[in-house]
């Protein structure tokens, strides 16, 4: 590995015993091995530590492990970057999974586009047992370039597909406060080079209870509170964000109802009618609202099933 080519990948491990030893392994089997790997374990309460130790026996690379009392992911990450010096950086977390190539696939493409901050792709998305049950592949409008008219509708990379160039970080880095990580973190970064895009899904995002993204009221009051912090250091007046937060918000709608949260649903819609996109925008979601929620259910399932029997299951 040439010297140009090195990238550091960190492992921010938290209370995922049952996920972790397949998400190290998805490491170790890169065609582009990392330089080295940084695994920080935050405080878990079940036996991730000792399964971590066991599978970093067989680290083909140079490894590091810190078990230590939670500080939260962000301060992690934070931390696991400062502890770098490779030119690109990735991490990974405890319950997801790369494909074989991904880390030679994200170093070429970023080697081949010195303008770019960092390089994503879409993401497949499986449950406990390794079956694909989705891929962004099949609904994402990803953007390649300038990222930020994506952005400001919260359209964001999923943080298993992304590689940093690391000097596009420094001096940035993710806001300790937030309890949502990256999208902070993209909103500052697409103001200093591009996102550079590969469409081919060459990691996993796992789908399970305790998903961060199931809480999508808080997911929505981060995306919010990012936009008011970021956008007026870009050049965007209060009127701007405003149309930004009324867009975010009716869209967020469909995720609400989605999750059987009719209620929030039908609040974002009536207090945010001027952020649809556009007529037939705004009929889709509320067509959506109107259908019962048992037929969305079975139309979910039916689509979940559709892709297990497309993708198969990843094997590890």
């Amino acid at each position: 590995m040439r010297n140009d080519e090195g990238v550091t990948v960190a492992v921010p491990s938290y209370n995922h015993a049952r996920f972790v030893g397949q998400t190290l392994r998805s490491v170790f089997r890169q065609t582009h091995a990392p330089a080295r790997l940084l695994v920080i374990d935050d405080g878990s309460r079940d036996d991730s530590a000792r399964v971590i130790e066991r599978e970093l026996a067989a680290c083909p690379f140079p490894c590091d492990f810190v078990a230590r009392e939670n500080r939260g992911l962000c301060v992690t990450l934070n931390e696991a970057l400062s502890l770098t010096r490779t030119p690109y950086f990735a991490y990974l977390g405890s319950d997801d999974l790369w494909l074989p190539d991904f880390l030679r696939e994200r170093v070429r493409l970023l080697q081949s586009r010195p303008r770019a901050v960092l390089a994503y792709g879409h993401c497949l998305i499986v449950d406990g047992e390794n079956r694909v049950v989705d891929s962004t592949s099949d609904w994402a409008s990803y953007a390649d370039g300038d990222a930020r008219p994506m952005l400001l509708t919260t359209v964001s990379p999923m943080s298993p597909t992304v590689v940093y160039r690391r000097a596009a970080l420094e001096g940035e880095g993710w806001r300790e406060d937030a309890r949502l990580e990256d999208y902070d973190l993209y909103l500052r970064l697409s103001a200093s080079g591009e996102f550079a895009f590969d469409p081919r899904p060459l990691a996993a995002w796992r789908r399970h209870g305790s998903n961060t993204s199931r809480d999508q009221r808080m997911m929505l009051d981060e995306h919010l509170a990012a936009q008011r912090r970021v956008l007026p250091l870009q050049g965007f007046d209060e009127a701007d964000i405003g149309r930004f937060a009324a867009r975010v918000s009716f869209a967020r709608a469909e995720d609400f109802l989605r999750l059987g949260d009719r209620r929030a649903a039908l609040g974002l819609i009536s207090r945010n009618l001027s952020g649809a996109a556009s007529a037939r925008h705004a009929a889709r979601v509320l067509l959506r609202f109107l259908l019962p929620q048992s037929l969305l259910r079975r139309r979910r399932l039916a689509r979940e099933r559709q892709s297990a029997e497309r993708y198969g299951r990843i094997k590890i």
